[in-house]
């Protein structure tokens, strides 16, 4: 039965891949990120990511020293 759906999932995902690229390729569409790089909104973006990072290390280090310190304490 697993087997059947494998293959199963698989044709649908391969009948999907088809619609997906006989969509019209001929009509003029913008790039999404032209569009946010045109704007400035494409750097607003790239930063905000950035930040949302450093935070994370920054939240991870200090977890780190507070399991290190509770390791020597215990």
């Amino acid at each position: 039965m697993n087997k059947l759906r494998n293959i199963a999932c698989t044709v649908a995902l391969c009948i999907i891949q088809v619609y997906v690229f006989a969509q019209d390729t001929n009509a003029k569409t913008e790039d999404p990120t032209d569009f946010m790089r045109s704007e400035g909104k494409l750097y607003v973006v790239m930063a905000v990511v950035v930040v949302i990072l450093i935070g994370l290390f920054i939240y991870l280090i200090n977890l780190d020293r507070k399991i290190k310190a509770l390791e020597k304490k215990g």
